[in-house]
């Protein structure tokens, strides 16, 4: 099922909240949006934006499960 942006957030806000479990559709989630975060910031007028320390440790995480 295709996810919209929205939904992202969504999903990734829930698991931040603690009433989502870290599954693969967070870990997906925060690729896609990460993916899409690394896009805005070549303009230069975005380039000072990230996510929040929170969502930064999250992706963290899925990197590293990645690896495993």
């Amino acid at each position: 099922m295709f996810a919209t942006n929205e939904n992202h957030f969504k999903v990734i806000r829930e698991n931040l909240e603690g009433s989502r479990p870290c599954d693969e559709s967070v870990f997906s989630s925060v690729a896609v949006l990460a993916e899409r975060l690394e896009k805005i910031k070549r303009n230069p007028m975005f380039q000072g934006v990230d996510f929040s320390c929170e969502a930064e440790e999250l992706a963290c995480c899925e990197m590293m499960s990645a690896i495993c």
